[in-house]
Order: structure tokens, then sequence, then C-alpha cells
């Protein structure tokens, strides 16, 4: 879909339609193997499977792999706040990886959720949890509103 054609939708309702599958879902979520499965205004979870070509060279997932599911969540959080006109970016994030990350970790989810929704930033935070519960990594972001061109 055409980002001018983004702009005119709410962030809600255009996250909603990725998961029906009536949109698209970025490439970026093919190529690293993890997908959207829920959106409510302000939280949303991707569910992704790490993978043997995600390997850095000490043997495990490398650690951008985590930083891209948890700056997606953390963002579409945000943005399933938006109302029609708004877009988003991210001014930083911050990622604390606190267990290692293999294939023989299996499923993930990644969570994120919205801090604080203002005019021009909003802030989020992420879990990166494993099929156990367990964490993996954790952040927060912080993202610029402005209105869309």
């Amino acid at each position: 879909m055409p980002t001018d054609q983004l702009a005119g939708r709410p962030g809600l309702d255009l996250l909603r339609d990725m998961i029906a599958g009536k949109l698209p879902g970025p490439p970026i979520a093919l190529t690293l193997n993890f997908t959207l499965t829920t959106v409510e205004a302000g939280f949303v979870v991707f569910e992704g499977t790490p993978k043997f070509e995600f390997y850095n060279p000490l043997g495990t997932v490398h650690g951008g792999w985590a930083a891209t599911l948890l700056d997606s969540a953390m963002a579409c959080a945000v943005h399933s706040t938006l109302p029609t006109g708004q877009a988003y970016t991210t001014l930083e994030f911050k990622l604390n990886c606190v267990r290692p990350i293999t294939v023989d970790t299996g499923p993930v989810r990644c969570e994120g959720r919205v801090i604080n929704g203002g005019r021009t930033i909003a802030t989020s935070e992420g879990k990166l949890l494993d099929a156990k519960g367990r964490l993996l990594a954790h952040g927060t972001e912080t993202c610029l509103i402005f209105a869309a061109k």
C-alpha cells in the first residue's frame, strides 16, 4: 500500500487490517521471521522464531534480531494510538538483553505497550519472552509524532 494511502487511516485500523490479511505486513517481518498477532490501542504483540541464519560469530542469535522485534513492538504500540493524519518515527530506543537467544529458544513473544502518549512525543516499553514466559530482553522507546505527508 502506498504511503499516501496509509496516512488516511487511524493507526489501530491499519494494524488490525494487517493482522486480518487485508494489508500486507512490512517486508522486514518476513525477512526476520516474525509477525504481528495482537493489537489494541496502546498495546501490540509480535511473535517470531529465531533461525540459525540470525546467528552471530559467538553462536547465538544476533542482538539485532531482538532489537528489531522490540523496536517493532514498541513503535507499533505508539502507532496504534495515532489518529488519521499522524505519523511517527523512532527517536531513540534502549535494549537490555538478559538471556541468550538460540534456535533452541523456540518461538518468542514480544509485547509493546505505550507508557505515555503526547502530542509530539510518545514513550513505550517492550518485553521479549520465551514460550515459558522467561524474559529474554526488554527496552524502552521514544517516538516523535508529526503530521503525515
